[in-house]
């Protein structure tokens, strides 16, 4: 008599291997979130002295993609030195077309009855795909100083020298000290390539006029849950460094120079904690531009 045939014995599958950890184990870029390490960089930079005190601020220009949060920096830099919500730059409530429209400088008040502080803004119109968005002339144009008060932009013309606002022989004080590129963590990684390359020729006649150039990365709570959670996760964040290195990639700006910030939006309240991450991307904005004061007055002194 014929027996069933004999079938191995079933052994269960190995179980899957855990998802690998979100987090690092240690923050891989050391911060000091205290808050009297807040009220310490406030400090400085109220009191920062500048390498040419002709100058009167060092000027910083925000560029970047439509919706990335160029105005909102701005804003949450105010807030830090105001110790309130402020909105002295205007900020659309949707991303889908740049607000800004005008050439406008933005400075930062000091104190009740203090004069300004030694920095300021110029925000420009966003960057879009194509024709569409800020003439990258327009930016190169005010990398130099060529750019009046107000100036209107025009996607499709930008300033002419021929015409009688351009600003022909620029002071210093006209001229950009530090290149600010202003870029969302939650979407860096679908950045048109069109963009991405009006970013890089802009960056490369910044690094031929020898203007020191910064990368600030907003919005890193959209791009991880972990951060949305806790800012003070951003550096044990995997996610974040991810993003961030896509920055470096993407712009050819080494990772040091990468600079990730939470504006404020909905906030009612200032929270101590995005203060420092505000507060460390100006205090290196603040330094590079003075460094590039600096290197030009020690050219200056050798003619």
């Amino acid at each position: 008599m014929g027996g069933e045939e004999s079938k191995p014995a079933w052994t269960p599958s190995p179980p899957s291997p855990p998802p690998p950890p979100k987090e690092f184990d240690k923050q891989w870029r050391e911060t000091c979130w205290s808050k009297e390490e807040r009220n310490r960089m406030v400090d400085d930079l109220r009191s920062f002295k500048l390498s040419d005190p002709d100058v009167g601020q060092l000027r910083c220009l925000l560029y970047g993609p439509v919706g990335a949060g160029k105005s909102s920096f701005i804003n949450s830099v105010n807030n830090v030195f105001q110790n309130r919500t402020t909105g002295g730059a205007l900020v659309a409530a949707a991303s889908g077309t740049s607000f800004t429209m005008t050439y406008d400088t933005h400075y930062i008040q000091g104190r009740s009855g203090e004069k300004r502080l030694p920095f300021a803004f110029n925000d420009v119109m966003g960057l879009e795909t194509q024709t569409n968005g800020l003439h990258p002339d327009d930016i190169i144009n005010a990398l130099k100083g060529h750019l009046p008060e107000g100036y209107e932009f025009n996607p499709f013309h930008p300033l002419s020298n021929q015409k009688k606002e351009f600003i022909q022989n620029p002071s210093l004080s006209d001229k950009t000290h530090c290149l600010v590129s202003i870029v969302s963590a939650d979407k860096i990684a679908r950045m048109s390539d069109d963009v991405i390359a009006k970013m890089k020729n802009i960056r490369a006649e910044a690094s031929r006029l020898k203007i020191p150039q910064v990368v600030v990365m907003t919005m890193p709570d959209k791009a991880c849950e972990l951060v949305n959670k806790d800012v003070k996760r951003i550096y044990y964040s995997k996610a974040i460094k991810e993003k961030m290195q896509i920055c470096s990639n993407e712009l050819g700006l080494p990772m040091n120079c990468i600079l990730p910030v939470k504006n404020y939006h909905e906030e009612g309240m200032l929270d101590n904690n995005m203060d420092i991450l505000i507060l460390n991307a100006m205090t290196q904005i603040m330094n590079f531009a003075n460094d590039y004061l600096w290197n030009l007055q020690q050219h200056a002194n050798q003619k």
